[in-house]
């Protein structure tokens, strides 16, 4: 397996947001952390185009792919950045058969719920591809057309807690077969199987309002493992 963590250092949203100061530290080192509570680091690269990530990468034992320019702009897809780390690392030359992807902007994912994942992957069957994180939600869609509006599903129940369930793509893991990345260029692959996580571990940080909010989540206690950490 590959850990890819995607760190470019240029963001317009949020600049630096990868590295952006969270309850006094660098965005990154949530995930350093995650990766190293799963015993992972042995298989994690840092993909960045950016000399202050990749030392804060290295700092916490995290191998670093310098990543091309061609790579790091605005428009350049994730999968771009996962392909290449691949191909360096050797791909399935190498033995790598899936590639976990772990982006900087969700720090509150549970170790627990990355072991669920993995063993979740030695049980996937062949025609699987990928096993991506998913927040339930309950919420009524609505959709503009023109001047009006319109409800996505017009026999929902009205109460929330009647509804069912849907399920809303989050960020928090990605883990894809190398093959299915290479033969499709998508990170989802062909065939996916959503994995529920909590609804923090799904917060993802993207502008600068999320930051006093992610703040004072942690400041909530909220996040058990975070807290666990800071007393080691």
């Amino acid at each position: 397996m590959l850990v890819v963590i995607p760190a470019r250092g240029a963001s317009k949203r949020l600049p630096r947001k990868n590295i952006v100061p969270l309850a006094g530290r660098p965005l990154l080192d949530y995930t350093l952390d995650l990766v190293r509570t799963a015993g992972l680091t042995k298989h994690a690269v840092v993909s960045t185009d950016d000399a202050e990530i990749a030392r804060l990468a290295e700092a916490g034992g995290v191998g670093v792919i310098a990543r091309p320019a061609e790579l790091s702009v605005d428009t350049a897809s994730t999968e771009s950045a996962l392909l290449h780390a691949l191909e360096q690392r050797g791909g399935a030359a190498a033995g790598i058969d899936w590639v976990l992807t772990l982006p900087p902007t969700s720090p509150f994912r549970a170790p627990a719920s990355l072991r669920r994942l993995l063993a979740m992957a030695e049980q996937a069957p062949a025609d699987l591809d990928c096993l991506m994180s998913v927040t339930e939600t309950r919420g009524d869609f609505w959709r503009r057309s023109g001047a009006r509006w319109h409800r996505l599903f017009p026999d929902a129940p009205r109460r929330q807690q009647d509804r069912e369930p849907l399920f809303e793509e989050n960020s928090a893991f990605y883990l894809t077969r190398s093959i299915a990345l290479v033969d499709t260029g998508s990170i989802l692959g062909r065939r996916v199987e959503g994995v529920p996580v909590d609804r923090l571990e799904g917060f993802d940080i993207n502008t600068l309002a999320d930051l006093p909010l992610a703040e004072a989540i942690i400041a909530s206690g909220l996040v058990p493992h975070l807290q666990r950490q800071d007393k080691r």
